[in-house]
């Protein structure tokens, strides 16, 4: 198995983008502390060759993005392989159903997932979310109303946020 790699430029920070011949396992910011970990943690579970070149998923998540970026685009149809655990997996899907420009709290997300009292161990998948914007965590926020929780900066969650509210 391969996993291609790519970085790409947004306006918000260069990003990286990893990929399997399934789908996209990675879409994060490089100066992301936890950026390495997560590599490694896909290296781990998958034992895969990596590749600096393009395949076609890096192609069009690579459009997808920069339509994104430019508020031409609200829904993503890249093919995701999420790398993660059974828990993990069943919180990133269900931050898949948090509409665009929209908002939930954590409390809400673990409620949805019927883990009412588990909503620091949703947080905590959250935190390990390796396909930033495709899944996106960033719409997730404290109870209070406040931005929390955002490895790659709270600067950019909120960048992500206004951008989702001035072109829905």
């Amino acid at each position: 198995m391969r996993i291609y790699r790519k970085s790409i430029s947004s306006p918000i920070g260069d990003m990286m983008l990893l990929a399997t011949d399934k789908g996209l396992c990675l879409c994060d910011f490089i100066e992301n502390s936890k950026l390495e970990d997560r590599i490694a943690d896909i290296d781990r579970q998958l034992a895969a060759e990596f590749v600096d070149m393009d395949n076609d998923v890096i192609t069009l998540a690579t459009n997808q993005l920069n339509e994104y970026f430019a508020g031409k685009r609200q829904e993503f149809t890249v093919p995701l392989d999420m790398v993660g655990s059974d828990f993990q997996k069943i919180v990133w899907k269900e931050l898949l159903n948090i509409p665009y420009g929209k908002t939930i709290s954590y409390a809400d997300e673990a409620k949805a997932i019927y883990r009412d009292s588990a909503v620091r161990a949703v947080a905590l998948a959250n935190s390990f979310n390796k396909l930033l914007i495709f899944i996106p965590c960033h719409r997730v926020i404290g109870s209070d109303g406040n931005l929390t929780g955002f490895a790659s900066g709270l600067d950019r969650k909120e960048y992500l946020l206004n951008l989702e509210s001035r072109s829905n």
